[in-house]
């Protein structure tokens, strides 16, 4: 009797067991890593309510193969060890995917642990070549590459500034660097040969010697490789010396932060990004969403949403989330579409077609030109 009982008493407790498990076998948990915290938080934050809105959609429309998704949200704060730590701990979560990270300096490192890992990573907004060019089978990104836009850049400060004084700056991060490098060698290409060339340390405030530097050599046109709060304090105490060069950028300025920090020393800022997302006739009704909330999809919010509509999509044409079969299936099948409009990959995960333009800050806005 006493041994019925103990057997009726494990194989209720294996029942039991069995039950506990039912519910998180009916779901299926992504990531999304950025910056929440630190210096780039602004971008954090886009990411973070890009990541959640695509979620509730999804979720709101039966999930991915009848499974609803679980959003993990890791903070990198843009630093590379943080970025490697992110990883691993997401990787212990059993995630399928990653929607991230935001810096470059971040999704390569981490990227070596999802490939260890064997989980799939798309990008939202890193552009630094080496991401894909020395990737492996699981990184893909939504955005382009600081070659492309390097090349945009370069070759319209060469047009439009024709024998003006050029200094290229840069934070000596993968992106800030590697964006600054490409726009010189277009810029180089062009004809046109910059008078300064300097890095600066990023999460300083005060670029005062910098700014005397350039106001010695009389530059006209400030390209920055970098983000948006050093930019702003670079630029606003340009102003405060009297030196009223351009300052040139690239999509790390979007986001209203930069002017948050500037104010009307901002005004003219140029800076290159893709043609607005918010104005795109695929992302009307998610924008629609988001104006409901009182939430602005500026900079990378729809770039986000894009990464896990693209993710979500090729689960399901795939019938598994397992992540090379959706990485095949990413680069086979397509284009995807999305909020953003369709999007191919390439063999190494990059997008098909990139087309950045410029945009200029006025008045507290950026407006395409």
């Amino acid at each position: 009797m006493l041994k019925h009982r103990l057997s009726g008493g494990v194989a209720a407790a294996a029942v039991l067991s069995l039950l506990a498990m039912a519910p998180a076998r009916a779901q299926i948990h992504i990531g999304v890593a950025g910056p929440i915290t630190g210096s780039n938080a602004a971008f954090g934050t886009q990411l973070k309510e890009g990541a959640e809105q695509a979620v509730a959609d999804i979720n709101a429309h039966g999930g991915v193969l009848g499974k609803k998704l679980i959003l993990d949200i890791g903070d990198d704060a843009c630093d590379p060890k943080q970025a490697v730590s992110v990883a691993n701990d997401l990787a212990g979560r059993g995630v399928a995917f990653v929607d991230g990270h935001f810096c470059s300096s971040s999704s390569i490192p981490a990227s070596k642990v999802y490939t260890e890992e064997g989980i799939l990573e798309i990008s939202p907004a890193s552009t630094n070549p080496d991401y894909t060019d020395k990737g492996s089978w699981n990184t893909f990104r939504v955005c382009g590459r600081d070659d492309q836009q390097g090349k945009v850049a370069g070759e319209f400060i060469a047009k439009h500034f024709k024998g003006k004084n050029v200094a290229i700056l840069n934070d000596n991060s993968a992106y800030g660097k590697g964006l600054a490098d490409q726009t010189k060698k277009y810029l180089n290409a062009a004809g046109m040969k910059e008078v300064m060339d300097a890095a600066y340390v990023p999460g300083e405030r005060d670029y005062s010697a910098l700014v005397s530097r350039m106001k010695e050599a009389h530059i006209d046109v400030i390209y920055i490789g970098g983000y948006q709060t050093e930019s702003g304090y670079i630029i606003r105490q340009a102003r405060e010396q009297g030196l009223n060069a351009t300052l040139v950028g690239g999509d790390a300025l979007v986001t209203n932060e930069f002017w948050q920090i500037t104010g009307k020393t901002g005004e003219g800022t140029l800076m290159t990004f893709p043609p607005d997302p918010r104005k795109r006739p695929a992302a009307a009704a998610v924008v629609k969403e988001f104006d409901a909330k009182k939430i602005d999809p500026e900079g990378y919010v729809l770039y986000t949403y894009a990464a896990i509509q693209i993710w979500a999509e090729a689960a399901k044409k795939a019938g598994s989330i397992t992540p090379k079969k959706v990485a095949a299936e990413l680069k086979s099948g397509g284009p995807w579409k999305s909020v953003l409009g369709p999007i191919g990959f390439d063999k190494k995960g990059d997008i098909t077609k990139a087309d950045y333009v410029f945009y200029v800050w006025h008045d507290g806005n950026y407006h395409e030109m």
